[in-house]
């Protein structure tokens, strides 16, 4: 697996990810930035064994956390299990024509 990240948002202290295998969605990844850890919530679309939850952790630690300049004692994912529901996304401002089909095409994020 060679997980691809779309970001979907990004302040200061944070980022929020679609991760996507190929043509398949992964799932939904949030990452909060503090002065000492990492904290992460991973929202997966399917199930997962540990191996494979464990390598995708790997693999975000490297491609993402550590490429963040933070300099951290410890990264902690919590891996949860999930499916979008209605339309997935509920916006003030983004009618459900500009919601894009794949998560990662268009620029409203």
């Amino acid at each position: 697996m060679r997980p691809v990240y779309y970001r979907q948002s990004r302040t200061q202290s944070s980022e929020q990810y679609q991760i996507m295998d190929g043509d398949e969605t992964l799932g939904h990844l949030d990452l909060h930035f503090t002065p000492s850890e990492v904290y992460g919530t991973l929202v997966l679309e399917r199930e997962m064994g540990e191996e494979d939850i464990l390598a995708l952790r790997e693999h975000i630690d490297d491609d993402l956390v550590e490429s963040a300049d933070v300099v951290r004692e410890d990264f902690v994912l919590r891996v949860y299990l999930g499916r979008e529901l209605g339309l997935g996304l509920y916006s003030d401002a983004i009618s459900e024509d500009e919601l894009p089909t794949d998560g990662h095409d268009g620029d409203w994020a």
